[in-house]
């Protein structure tokens, strides 16, 4: 902070050089987050939560595997749309706290992503689709057809959560470069006035 003494003892605080770089910084920040388009990273999340969580409905009426009693479309769509939220408030509030935030709970959905992948890939691998016997009337049995069924909206729900681990891994790697760059600045969370302000000494007669 610069300080100046005028010849009749008023003091004059002039432009802070810390203040002005803090705010060119976060600026500077803004811009950079921008340009990474989290907003559309988010909206991207949002859709594939609700896709996930939406396309899970028919798995309750069909056999009851490990991807349905673990609830696996539904933590993990929620995980989704969380993440996708804070991405798209991080867009409009471009600041060094909701930026940790959206880069938590993106490493978060990422690892959560990786788990259900994992559940999904086992799930299918442990209930293979029953094969198609002919009954009297020529039609296969109701259960090769649940099961057909289910291998096919758990192999949507496996594209989309892949989907999901790209998308939170990608933003986690961008929210995490402009961390570095701009995380030395954080400890600046008070600038000091950016016009200059008087001070007129007390009248000691």
């Amino acid at each position: 902070m610069a300080v100046t003494v005028s010849r009749d003892l008023m003091v004059h605080v002039l432009e802070d050089v810390n203040a002005v770089k803090l705010t060119d910084r976060q600026q500077a920040l803004r811009t950079a987050i921008q340009r990474g388009e989290p907003k559309c990273l988010g909206v991207s999340q949002v859709m594939l939560g609700l896709m996930v969580m939406s396309y899970s409905i028919p798995l309750h009426f069909t056999e009851l595997t490990e991807v349905v009693s673990l609830g696996v479309p539904w933590w993990s769509g929620l995980t989704f749309i969380t993440a996708g939220v804070v991405a798209i408030i991080l867009d409009k509030h471009s600041t060094m706290k909701i930026l940790q935030v959206c880069l938590m709970v993106s490493v978060v959905s990422t690892v959560l992503s990786v788990v259900a992948v994992i559940i999904y890939s086992v799930d299918m691998d442990k209930n293979p689709e029953v094969l198609c016997l002919e009954t009297l009337h020529d039609n296969c049995n109701v259960k090769h057809y649940a099961t057909r069924l289910s291998r096919g909206v758990k192999s949507s729900l496996l594209l989309f959560t892949l989907a999901q681990t790209a998308i939170s891994a990608f933003l986690c790697f961008l929210l995490f470069r402009q961390r570095r760059s701009f995380g030395q600045y954080a400890s600046l969370t008070q600038a000091a006035p950016s016009s200059p302000q008087a001070f007129i000494p007390p009248n000691l007669n």
